[in-house]
């Protein structure tokens, strides 16, 4: 039995609402191009201010809560960031009722950008956790060391603290799910990937830790995933199923010729 692979689309803080929309037309079109797949789920992360336009290009489906092209191969839509309350004065911030409102499923929480830009705490990860799953939204929750952290060999000990802190007092219906991405800090934007076999250490690693939080049940609807300089080269030494499930990709998804050859490498994998 195939295993469903995630490949998810950051596009960060790096396209217009114009440029976005352009890109997410391209991708569903070339969608439509290929043989159905549905063990691949490709999740579009635009910037808060396209997420309606993109919505509306992915083509609705309010009844399933996805977003189908003409073939009918699923495409999600995700958001790069949430709030941890359900409404009230904050200013600058977004709810989860706003995101869903726009189609939303998906939810990246806790990136490395955020926790060193925003000063974003593992405390405020966990309370943003809560709040996505509370509204059937699913996290994907992003782990790493940085260079430092990783030079003096407390990679392990940075995965295991905050996803330790992230996860704490969660529990999942049969419903939930929860993606992990396993980014290191140090290769994202480096053009320079890890060693399949250090994200795989990575993937144990979290996976050890795993049966700590949550029963064999809870445990399936969990799935790891790798991200850091990803591209059409390498991604496949990044799956393995059961293990890697997918892939977070950044600066490869805003370029049309890295990311259509990068999602039929995986396809065809699979």
């Amino acid at each position: 039995m195939n295993k469903k692979i995630y490949i998810i689309a950051n596009w960060k803080m790096q396209l217009t609402n114009a440029e976005a929309a352009d890109l997410a037309e391209i991708l569903k079109n070339e969608r439509t191009k290929k043989q159905k797949n549905e063990n691949v789920e490709l999740i579009l992360c635009p910037s808060f201010t396209a997420l309606a336009q993109i919505g509306e290009i992915l083509q609705q489906d309010s009844s399933a809560d996805n977003y189908r092209p003409r073939n009918d191969i699923l495409l999600k839509l995700g958001a790069q960031d949430i709030f941890y309350h359900a409404k009230g004065a904050y200013t600058g911030e977004i709810s989860p009722a706003q995101l869903k409102e726009l189609g939303v499923t998906y939810v990246i929480v806790g990136h490395s950008e955020r926790r060193q830009n925003q000063n974003e705490t593992d405390e405020e990860i966990n309370q943003k956790i809560k709040i996505c799953l509370e509204n059937n939204l699913t996290p994907i929750l992003c782990v790493g060391e940085k260079f430092e952290e990783r030079q003096a060999g407390r990679t392990d000990l940075i995965i295991i603290r905050q996803i330790t802190k992230a996860l704490q007092d969660i529990k999942l219906t049969d419903e939930q799910k929860i993606i992990i991405a396993y980014e290191p800090v140090w290769v994202i934007g480096s053009g320079q990937a890890v060693a399949p076999a250090e994200a795989l250490h990575a993937a144990e690693v979290i996976q050890r830790l795993l049966p700590e939080f949550f029963s064999s049940a809870e445990i399936k609807n969990i799935k790891i995933i790798y991200g850091g300089s990803v591209d059409e080269t390498n991604v496949n030494d990044f799956i393995v199923p059961g293990v890697l499930d997918g892939v977070l990709v950044g600066g490869a998804s805003l370029i049309k010729e890295k990311f259509v050859p990068l999602i039929e490498e995986m396809s065809n994998k699979i």
